[in-house]
Parts: structure tokens; sequence; C-alpha cells
């Protein structure tokens, strides 16, 4: 089991205007001091944020959300998303939203710094003749200049060197290239459920606090894209969780303990009790707004 889209819930959008109400965020902050030194591959994630989901791969695959139809639809209308195209989808992960844009009959060259991650995203999508992946990072790609109608960035842009990752993929770009800039921003309220698992979270999570993308100030992407205008549309999203399901979804997540480290039973054991006090119907729903930032860079924009 593990999860279930909500397509009634999914399909409402809110679309807003072309200005920025940003919630990204941005340190390559370390691990705090909740496990990190007991292990080294742990010392190595705490150093480098490319290593953050190392150990967390099985879990990121099969527990994190995925993005609503009316994202690529969005990019359909507005960011040259059309068959045939080539998309550079950065810090592609596991391949969660390069399938969607494979599935829209895009080529799509999936970089990605962490072999793990990457591996992964090649055992699910390698059959596909239009998939490439490609070991790089969003500040060396290492892909051909010119060689994107579209950059992609979903649930990864936090982790990137805003200067240097603006540089490289205006090198990627062809002229009149899009880069679009995509969340699942989790709501930390709205209902009990929802609210009591922020509480969670709060309580248990290693860095929490300094690495949630939502923490990053509006104007890292309003720097990012100035002086062209950046677009902004969101959609809601609900991921529905068995008990399986809420316990991979909090695992995968770089911000809690691992199995093994202090404070991992006691956390796992509270989302137990969580669960049980808020399942209906075997199932809990964790909300989330996915919000897209796009435009244009300086530079690449059709003349």
């Amino acid at each position: 089991m593990g999860q279930r889209a909500n397509p009634g819930i999914q399909a409402r959008c809110r679309a807003f205007s072309p200005r920025l109400l940003c919630s990204a965020t941005g340190g390559r902050a370390a691990f705090d001091s909740v496990g990190p030194s007991r292990n080294p591959s742990l010392m190595t994630a705490a150093r480098d944020p490319t290593r953050r989901f190392s150990q967390r791969v099985e879990s990121y695959a099969r527990h994190r959300p995925g993005y609503p139809v009316e994202v690529i639809e969005l990019l359909r209308r507005e960011a040259g998303l059309r068959p045939g195209a080539v998309v550079a989808d950065i810090g592609s992960g596991t391949g969660i939203f390069s399938r969607l844009l494979l599935d829209a009959g895009a080529s799509v060259l999936a970089v990605e710094p962490d072999p793990a991650m990457r591996a992964a995203a090649e055992e699910a999508l390698g059959s596909r003749s239009n998939f490439r992946s490609v070991a790089g990072r969003a500040e060396a790609t290492g892909l051909d200049a010119a060689c994107a109608d579209l950059v992609t960035a979903a649930q990864a842009f936090h982790w990137f060197e805003p200067s240097a990752a603006r540089e490289e993929l205006r090198r990627l770009l062809r002229p009149g290239g899009w880069v679009a800039l995509v969340w699942n921003a989790r709501r930390l309220g709205g209902t009990p459920f929802l609210t009591h698992y922020e509480e969670l979270l709060l309580r248990h999570g290693t860095d929490y606090s300094k690495v949630r993308h939502e923490a990053v100030e509006a104007t890292r992407i309003d720097s990012f894209f100035a002086p062209c205008p950046v677009r902004r549309a969101s959609y809601p999203n609900v991921q529905r969780l068995d008990l399986e399901g809420l316990r991979g979804r909090v695992t995968s997540s770089s911000y809690v303990p691992f199995e093994g480290q202090p404070g991992f039973g006691v956390m796992m054991r509270e989302l137990d009790e969580l669960f049980r006090a808020h399942e209906r119907g075997g199932w809990v729903e964790i909300v989330y707004d996915t919000n897209v930032y796009y435009g244009q860079l300086e530079g690449t924009s059709a003349s």
C-alpha cells in the first residue's frame, strides 16, 4: 500500500499573478549534534548536501509525493514543454519529476549528483529512449551549452548555490528557453493531523528548522531570475498515506534521525500514535501546495 492520490482535490487549482510570493530555502546546513559524529556516512552527508539522501533512497522513491498534472499543463502552455523538447531536470533525484516530463513527450537530461539517487532513477526510467542520466550538479552539470529548451528543478533549488547555478543554467538554455522551479510545500496546519505532524518534526528533527525549503527569503528566487520577471502558480496536492506510507514519508526526509540513531525509536512510536489518533479508514492526508516559479534568464530570452 503506502500512498494514494486524491484526484478530486488535485484537480482544483489556484493560479497567481506573475509576482513573487516565494517559499524556497537556501542553506547548505550541516546536521545538528544528533548522530552524525557516530557514523562516517552521516558525517559525509553533513558536510556535503548532495549526499543527504544517500541512505534514504528507497523511502524517497516510494513515499515522496508526486506532482499535480496542472504543473505539466502549465509548462506546456507557458514554458515551452512539448513533445520533442529537451528538458534538463536538475537535481532529478529518483526521477519523480523526470517521469512526468517523459510522459509529456520531452527528452530528459536528468542531472543528479548523488550516485544512489541517480541509480534509482536509472533503474526506474533507464529503459526509456528519451531519458539520459547525467552525473552532475546544478553548478557544473557537464552538459553541452545551449542543449535545453527548458530547465526544471523539482524539490531541489534550495540546495543550489544560486549565483553559480544561474550562470550554468544560462549556459544550458537555448534562446527563448525557460526555467521552472517546483516545490511541494507541506501545509503546517489546517487540520489537527497536520498540526501535530509538524510538532513531531520540530521535536525530533535533526536540523529541520535550518534546511526546510520554505525558510528561504523570497528575494532568493527574485534575485535568481532578475532582471527578468518571475511568475508563480500554485496547485493543491494531497498525499493519502497508510501507516507504512506515513513511516516511509517521514524517513525519506533528510532532517530526521536514521534507524539506529538516538531519537529514532521514540520518533517512530510517536508517529504511530499520531496515525492511530487521526486515521480515517486506515488513511491520513498530508496536504501540500505545489508551488511553481518560472521565467527566463537574462541573455536567453528570444529576441
